[in-house]
């Protein structure tokens, strides 16, 4: 996050920490499994799924956003700041913006590090987490697919607002697909190794979805949406977050 502050200094945005935050996420299973392996603590073919899983979600992830984020800056950060970097300094930027996603970064890493020394107690839950991450990287591959085809439509062409494929029964696919790989990283990673580790560590999926659904999230962005009328009548009969069949129209 350090790295990244002087980036987003030196580019005069704060959007950039969006392409750190699975870059980060990445390296920390990466060399939770490294460590593992070096030490020979835990099991050793789980902490490299974990690494795998983990490393394959956070490389997409910050390629895409890399991929889009050319430009100025994102609103959600100028609405949390409280204006633009320049108006506000860095000094801003870092309190409110990278400590607090480094701290989180760490905290919702937890399971993955803390698994990758660990034995494993239930073989059956890293299975299960392995299909529920499964399903979290197919909603966020495929609802960012449908969201670039979207975009790349011409406006006098496309409706509105997307809401068609996933965008139909959930507002925010994607984030909805970064809280499964969370909760499936927890299960495969923590509570696999037993109920005490599975305890300690609940709070980082607790805090990874606060984060997707309140904090710089979808909340966060629908402040902005919400002032289109057509959005407004999509999220009437559209569930915000998890994925269920559409309301009939007022």
């Amino acid at each position: 996050m350090t790295v990244t502050a002087l980036v987003a200094r030196r580019q005069g945005r704060v959007v950039v920490v969006d392409v750190a935050w699975g870059l980060a996420l990445a390296l920390a299973a990466i060399a939770a499994a490294v460590v593992a392996t070096v030490l020979d603590e835990g099991t050793a073919w789980r902490a490299w799924v974990l690494a795998t899983a983990v490393g394959v979600w956070g490389l997409r992830l910050s390629w895409h956003i890399h991929g889009r984020s050319s430009g100025g800056e994102d609103p959600r950060y100028e609405l949390l700041l409280g204006g633009p970097l320049d108006d506000v300094g860095m000094g801003v930027a870092v309190r409110k913006v990278f400590l607090v996603q480094g701290a989180a970064a760490w905290l919702v890493a937890l399971p993955v590090t803390i698994g990758a020394v660990s034995e494993v107690a239930w073989p059956a839950l890293v299975v299960v987490g392995g299909v529920l991450w499964l399903v979290g990287i197919l909603f966020e591959a495929v609802g960012d697919a449908q969201l670039a085809a979207y975009r790349r439509r011409p406006r006098d062409e496309r409706p509105p607002v997307l809401a068609t494929g996933l965008w139909r029964f959930t507002r925010h696919p994607n984030y909805f697909g970064d809280a499964c790989v969370w909760w499936g990283a927890w299960l495969a990673g923590a509570l696999a190794t037993g109920w005490g580790v599975g305890l300690v560590t609940l709070v980082a999926p607790v805090m990874m979805t606060y984060f997707l659904v309140f904090a710089t999230g979808a909340r966060l962005l629908e402040r902005t949406m919400m002032q289109r009328p057509a959005y407004r009548d999509y999220a009437a009969r559209t569930s915000m977050f998890v994925p269920l069949p559409p309301r009939r129209s007022a």
